[in-house]
């Protein structure tokens, strides 16, 4: 593809210097709203999420009897508490059957291989006989629900007038209904610089109603009290012991509160307000991860708010959460008119009739969660971000690595929330201890791995079963967040300090698991193709990683002016490895064997890594590969899981054919993709509460979505910004605000009729860019840098 170049020497004769910082939505904005007109039933598909990154609530709004859901992210069953025989999923001295492996497959006895290695390097777990409930998992565990609050509120006459809303402009959810002459109210909001989540309830009776609290957990009790106050519930999960306390200080205006069986009884409020913090004993240091002082934890909690009251903890927390939110704002020119709909109507409506403000406020709602889940000093989200009502959730609701965990922060730079990256880098960092014992006992080589399943306590052995649980890959993944914190920041100090360390020894095991075959190409042996297909002397997703992880480990050398030696086995290592291979009906090889089945519609794609979150495959640079990755991805279909569909808007978009982007985006959306009980397993949709389903529930399919729909507007991935790269022709006009680019670049567009017809940059830390807008590549200097600047168009 050619470009027409502008190249303006002296930029600055052309913008204007604009001080101040970007326009954002306003509160209240009315698409900025999911509501519904009757509470929720479903936990999964109607209830509502609140969080703070520490805990996480779903409400549902009952009148007479209100639920809170309550997740503490580090409450775990399984581990190292749950006696001698968890030994983080390793098998001592597996790697001696590597070499076996290798010769069988060399001597294309791929069964007999498989069998080998199903046997002899798979991760052990633990599990009871019939295992059902904790079990399910063995030792390995699950994340478990903390457990629920009901508040109970007297009902008298016929209900009217009711409302249950979550505004994500300000992170608040609220609940209103008249029952006979009583008016109610309810505000709920969670603040994360003072750790709780507050659930406030009003009535205007005119001697107040009584109220019933009470806490419910499916963990074994220690201790149970109230006094002065203050609820407090000691806990411990059955099969670790893990402990846990959860604490809730009431205030009423002027009534009175008794507690009796386990329940407080509040008479004759008006104005009641529950302030809630919960922690446990999970400490996350190798090898033991246990050690927190947890009852102190919420002693701090509960003495910083002591006299703040719940309006000031309000304006705590919106001006916490607004700094954060309000970075961006998207308009696509919808119809206002769909903004009083329901959100469960507007969604049923979605597809029979355009709404394109519903696509923005999915786009906006999945940065809310994000920014509900992904705080400082929290734990990571995990494929349910922070909301999880079972002892027994799918998947363990654990972090996958293969693909899952990854997905859940791909929005996280480019919609302007690096802050809630930090999470999963503060997890990686805790990785490298127990994966560097993973790969030395499972491949004797150096570095840290992780592979498909992990846990919060050390297990980044393979998985216990194969296929789908041997992907030694999911270390170089990660490092790939760590390299794109860096080119989203310019944050010199975080690559020097943090990412490139944790790159270079990622790094170290594929430089020396890469093994080289009868052409001289380095390949990956054994591997498998994610989930899909069977053992190979090459996957080409590991290649494709393996190549990604040591360009960036290169490109991080030039940065840094460091480590040269290393940088010269890490260009000789990249430059061999086996590359994206042309098989014989033009497909992108999902493997070194030419054996693509074109009628396979498995939701994994993972050999187009290549063309996204990777570089390798580019529309200019490589387009022969970039057709056949088209070619693969036409095969595989438009179905899939939640996620799967979320991935293949951004496939689409980097091939830079919006409109097939814009349709899977509109696949994902479609609440009618659940109802279809044929597909269940492998057809993904999304919840009236605007949660996407695998099925059933993950977020992943969320944060792929709205990354997707950044992808679908600005792409930076080639060392140029190219604004409205894959913009599809529903889209015709529209704003974005806030978007950021790699290089450091936070940018304002605003197009008609598919042109750009105003763009304004801001750069952080450099003072030049290479940009392409409608078809015209400018390179501008001499930019101002943390100053908003007009781009003349």
């Amino acid at each position: 593809m050619k470009y027409q170049i502008l190249t303006i020497a002296c930029y600055l004769t052309s913008i204007l210097i604009i001080g101040g910082c970007t326009a954002t939505k306003k509160e209240n904005d009315p698409n900025l709203k999911l509501f519904y007109n009757q509470p929720a039933k479903s936990w999964q598909e109607e209830a509502l999420p609140l969080g703070n990154g520490y805990m996480g609530v779903m409400f549902f709004g009952g009148v007479e009897k209100e639920r809170f859901q309550i997740t503490e992210t580090t409450l775990w069953s399984g581990g190292p508490g749950t006696g001698e025989k968890y030994n983080y999923g390793i098998r001592k001295d597996a790697w001696k059957s590597l070499k076996e492996v290798r010769k069988l497959l060399k001597d294309n006895k791929f069964k007999e291989a498989h069998e080998l290695v199903n046997n002899n390097l798979t991760g052990i777990i633990h599990k009871e006989p019939d295992s059902v409930g904790w079990h399910y998992f063995g030792d390995y565990g699950a994340q478990q629900t903390m457990g629920d609050l009901y508040v109970e509120v007297e009902k008298n006459a016929s209900i009217e007038g009711y409302r249950r809303e979550l505004d994500i402009s300000n992170a608040t959810a609220t609940v209103t209904y008249k029952d006979g002459e009583v008016n109610h109210k309810r505000r709920i909001f969670a603040n994360y610089p003072s750790k709780v989540v507050v659930y406030e309830f009003k009535n205007d009776s005119k001697d107040g109603l009584d109220y019933q609290i009470e806490f419910k957990t499916p963990h074994k009790a220690i201790d149970e009290m109230y006094s002065n106050d203050i609820y407090s519930f000691r806990g411990s999960v059955k099969d670790n012991d893990m402990q846990f306390e959860y604490r809730l200080k009431i205030d009423t205006d002027n009534g009175t509160v008794q507690f009796k069986d386990g329940k407080m009884i509040a008479q004759g409020c008006k104005h009641l307000v529950l302030y809630q913090a919960a922690s446990t004993d999970y400490l996350n240091v190798y090898p033991h991860y246990k050690g927190n002082n947890y009852v102190e934890d919420n002693n701090v909690v509960f003495n910083a708010i002591k006299e703040k009251g719940v309006e000031q903890l309000y304006t705590e927390h919106v001006n916490d959460y607004q700094s954060l939110f309000s970075r961006v704002s998207l308009d696509l020119k919808g119809e206002p008119s769909k903004y009083n709909i329901p959100t469960d109507e507007r969604l049923k409506r979605y597809f029979k009739e355009p709404d394109l403000d519903l696509e923005s406020l999915f786009f906006q709602y999945n940065r809310y969660l994000m920014i509900a889940g992904s705080r400082v000093g929290t734990m990571p989200l995990n494929l349910q971000g922070k909301w999880n009502n079972s002892t027994a959730p799918a998947w363990a609701a654990d972090y996958h690595m293969n693909i899952n965990q990854q997905m859940l922060y791909w929005p996280a730079e480019v919609t302007n929330l690096s802050e809630c990256h930090m999470p999963l880098f503060d997890y990686c960092e805790s990785l490298v201890e127990p994966g560097r014992v993973s790969t030395k006992e499972f491949w004797n080589l150096r570095g840290w791995t992780v592979s498909t399943m992990n846990n919060p306590f050390g297990f980044t052995s393979s998985g216990w079963d194969f296929p789908w649980g041997y992907f030694p890959g999911g270390a170089a993944w990660l490092c790939q967040h760590f390299w794109e914190h860096y080119q989203f920041t310019g944050d010199e100090a975080f690559l020097r300090e943090r990412a490139y360390p944790i790159m270079k020894e990622a790094a170290l095991f594929w430089i020396d698991y890469l093994m080289e075959d009868d052409n001289g190409y380095l390949v990956s042996c054994p591997s498998y193709s994610p989930e899909h297909g069977g053992i190979s002397t090459g996957a080409s997703m590991d290649h494709q990683m393996a190549w990604d992880l040591l360009d960036n480990c290169i490109h991080a050398c030039n940065v840094l002016s460091i480590d040269d030696d290393f940088k010269t086995q890490a260009i000789t290592t990249r430059d061999k490895i086996c590359p994206p291979m042309i098989g014989k009906w033009g497909q992108l090889q999902e493997w070194k064997e030419d054996v693509d089945d074109p009628k396979s519609q498995h939701r994994h794609v993972s050999h187009l890594f290549a063309v996204h979150p990777g570089h390798q495959i580019t529309e200019s640079q490589t387009p022969e590969l970039a057709n056949a990755a088209r070619v693969s991805l036409n095969a595989r279909g438009d179905g899939g899981t939640g996620w799967s569909m979320a991935w293949k808007i951004n496939f689409w978009a980097r091939l830079k054919d919006g409109n097939h982007a814009y349709k899977m985006l509109k696949e994902l959306i479609d609440p009618y993709n659940i109802k279809d009980k044929q597909k269940f397993l492998n057809r993904g949709g999304t919840y009236s509460n605007l949660f996407t389903t695998h099925p059933p529930f993950q977020l992943d399919g969320n944060m792929g979505g709205t990354a997707g729909i950044a992808e679908m507007l600005i792409q930076s991935h080639e060392g140029m910004v190219e604004i409205l790269p894959a913009l599809p022709d529903a889209w015709k006009s529209g704003k974005v605000k806030g978007l950021k680019a790699r290089g450091g670049y936070e940018l304002d567009i605003e197009w008609q009729d598919k042109k750009v017809i105003r763009l304004r940059i801001k750069p952080d830390y450099k003072n030049d860019c290479k940009i392409m807008v409608n078809g015209q590549l400018m390179e501008l200097t001499r930019l101002v840098q943390q100053k908003w600047q007009e781009v003349k168009i």
